[in-house]
């Protein structure tokens, strides 16, 4: 039977930020994980946004 612990593994909801400054429509999201534990602070990643074609900064919302 598996533990029923809570783990140290979250999900996380990472938003592009220059898609918010340049007023254009639509949101770019991305969904993933991290430890809690080793990453305690806010997620900021380079990810790819589809509606503006280039990679942008995403931070942690959720």
């Amino acid at each position: 039977m598996a533990k029923k612990t809570k783990g140290n593994r979250v999900q996380v909801v990472l938003e592009c930020t220059e898609m918010k400054n340049s007023g254009l429509s639509g949101v770019s999201r991305y969904v993933t994980t991290k430890n809690r534990k080793n990453s305690p602070e806010r997620l900021e990643l380079m990810k790819y946004n589809p509606i503006m074609k280039k990679m942008t900064l995403h931070k942690e919302i959720k």
